[in-house]
């Protein structure tokens, strides 16, 4: 089987940012507002016109960009987009004056306008915001020029700062997700690493599927992934340079086996599971020394670590007191304290990028699910419930949770699955086969 070529370019293609000049620029704090809380949210109506082609080689760009980004913003289930059939308003001129009153009547709160031009190897992107009832530009425009192969980065870009804009978060979905592809009978299963845009869009393959990998984590940058691989025959923790593909092996240690590997919030170094003797402990690597430190010393089962973002602090899991739960420890080793305390057990933790709240998944009764909990253990919820739910991982600005979900049967086949923080918009990824062990990357630079 052929592996495509991971280039950095496809990761993080060179995309530049210039604010715009013209309208007077309404302050980000003004009146149109989404204020997210966990009851019931009325998503906000918007219009996203296809774009302005200024040439005509930019006709195909401008209106797959506004596709884009109205896909982006609609699927976090807070906005709602106004058809283009209800529009009464047309968009003919990027600076021309914005006639509200034909966006009122179709009761559009926010309108989102933009321009694109492409000459050669590059294209640019223009747009704006505008809050339709104040009749006012929110934010500056902004001006995003790249490759013709970055456009669906630039229209994800024009998506995080409407997002951004409205919501008062971060945004995220110019981000990328690696998975562990697979294919195959359930007894036989084929696995190899992709890696993919936040809504499953642009593919590529890391790895072929010669050998079983799991558990793939990107680095704080984005330009490296941990993943186990068992290419030896057994799991060994392996370095992916995402620009070159080359891979290096970690943390050898003659008759053990290491695995759940994930990075330190600087990238310097890497926690994990060792196994020896029928024994597994947490451990501590030095990326670039090769330094070796053990956190754990019992006689349990210690696995899935996590470190909280200000890289103090590591949450696990553990069977130590009888059956799986989550504990919390200083980063450099000690004693632990438990934080979970409902019925059932509990795996798979991962700290929020906001550092208040930890992911997980747990098994009771018969069924599994993605939930969180705050970093003491208290205000757990349940967002999931199914035959399979399992191995969350947070969106950048920890809005997000993307995980694993497998039916049930001899047939059962595993897929990619999002839903929000509060248990809402639950949707699935669309991917190429069945798909297993999401890692969201941070956003693009």
């Amino acid at each position: 089987m052929t592996v495509t070529r991971f280039l950095t370019t496809a990761l993080t293609a060179a995309i530049w940012l210039v604010p715009l000049s013209g309208q007077q620029a309404q302050a980000q704090n003004g009146p149109l507002r989404i204020e997210i809380t966990e009851g019931v949210i009325e998503p906000l109506p918007f219009a996203a016109p296809a774009f302005v082609a200024e040439n005509g080689a930019a006709a195909d760009y401008a209106r797959d960009i506004a596709r884009v980004i109205a896909s982006d913003l609609s699927g976090t289930g807070l906005f709602r987009e106004i058809p283009a059939e209800a529009h009464i308003g047309r968009i003919s001129s990027f600076d021309a004056p914005v006639a509200y009153e034909d966006w009122k009547a179709i009761n559009a709160q926010a309108l989102i306008t933009g321009a694109v031009s492409a000459s050669g190897d590059r294209i640019v992107v223009k747009f704006r915001l505008y809050d339709v009832y104040s009749g006012q530009q929110l934010g500056e425009g902004l001006q995003f020029a790249g490759t013709p192969q970055s456009w669906r980065r630039m229209a994800h870009k024009v998506a995080d700062a409407a997002y951004s804009r409205i919501t008062g978060e971060g945004g995220y979905f110019d981000s990328r997700v690696v998975f562990v592809s697979e294919r195959g009978p359930k007894n036989e299963r084929q696995k190899r690493l992709g890696v993919m845009d936040y809504d499953g869009a642009n593919v590529q393959y890391l790895t072929d599927s010669t050998a079983i990998v799991l558990a793939p984590r990107f680095s704080p940058s984005g330009d490296r992934i941990l993943y186990t691989s068992y290419a030896s025959g057994f799991p060994r923790i392996t370095l992916m340079d995402v620009g070159s593909l080359r891979t290096q092996t970690l943390a050898e240690q003659p008759g053990t086996m290491t695995f759940a590997p994930r990075f330190s919030p600087d990238g310097n170094r890497v926690v994990f599971s060792l196994e020896r003797g029928g024994n597994s402990d947490l451990y501590m690597l030095d990326v670039a020394s090769g330094g070796l430190n053990q956190l754990t010393n019992a006689p349990s089962i210690e696995t899935a670590p996590s470190f909280s973002p200000d890289g103090s602090q590591i949450v696990f899991e553990s069977d130590r007191s009888g059956t799986q739960q989550l504990y919390i420890m200083s980063a450099g080793g000690g004693e632990a304290r438990r934080i979970s305390a409902g019925q059932g057990r509990y795996g798979t933790p991962v700290w929020s990028p906001r550092g208040d709240l930890i992911a997980f998944t747990k098994q009771n009764a018969g069924r599994f699910h993605i939930g969180v909990m705050r970093t003491d253990g208290s205000e757990e919820r349940l967002l999931t419930a199914s035959f399979l739910d399992e191995g969350p991982t947070w969106s950048p600005n920890g809005r997000v949770i993307m995980f694993t979900r497998e039916t049930s049967g001899a047939g059962g086949q595993s897929a990619l699955y999002s839903v929000d923080i509060s248990g809402r918009n639950l949707r699935q990824i669309t991917t190429e086969g069945a798909a297993s062990d999401p890692a969201w990357s941070p956003l693009l630079p």
